[in-house]
């Protein structure tokens, strides 16, 4: 049987595409998941430990998007945030599964990734009404702000999205 014909059904097309790898989205959020149990476990907020020089963890409840934008507003930005992050997840799960089963790794591995955060980060959301954030860089009095395994999936994500753009379209 060719792919093409083990893609489809008798009441239309189904594609599962690069739909293997929603086991890296599966993973991203189990371990952000995990890793933010632990967090609210063993830490009270503001709560810290100091592992380097530059790095600590500290619990941290963050109401608003990347970099604390809109943390201030009166609470409706949870659900807009909740919204955004699952029509996000589900556009992008359309496009991973309507890619070809090979070829295209780069670009699946970074929609895995996107998704996988988002979802972590939606999960608070609808959990807590906040995202907990953990993990802070600093040197001496700069601090970046913090984040956790989720925002770092996002990121890497993102990066692996550019790259693949150039990669595959950079010559255009």
């Amino acid at each position: 049987m060719t792919e093409a014909a083990s893609s489809t059904t008798s009441q239309g097309v189904l594609r599962v595409g690069a739909s293997r790898w929603l086991a890296v989205t599966a993973a991203v959020v189990v371990l952000d998941q995990w890793s933010k149990w632990l967090v609210t476990t063993h830490f009270d907020e503001f709560d810290s430990i100091v592992l380097l020089p530059v790095l600590e963890f500290m619990r941290l409840h963050n109401e608003g998007a990347a970099f604390s934008f809109l943390a201030g507003a009166s609470g409706w930005q949870r659900w807009v945030f909740v919204s955004l992050g699952i029509g996000v997840s589900i556009v992008l799960t359309i496009w991973l599964t309507r890619l070809p089963r090979r070829g295209q790794g780069l670009l699946a591995a970074a929609l895995s990734l996107v998704i996988g955060g988002a979802i972590g980060n939606v999960i608070d959301r609808i959990r807590y009404g906040h995202v907990v954030d953990f993990i802070r860089v600093h040197y001496e009095q700069w601090y970046f702000p913090a984040f956790n395994v989720a925002d770092s999936a996002i990121s890497v994500g993102a990066a692996l999205l550019i790259l693949d753009s150039l990669l595959n379209h950079g010559g255009d």
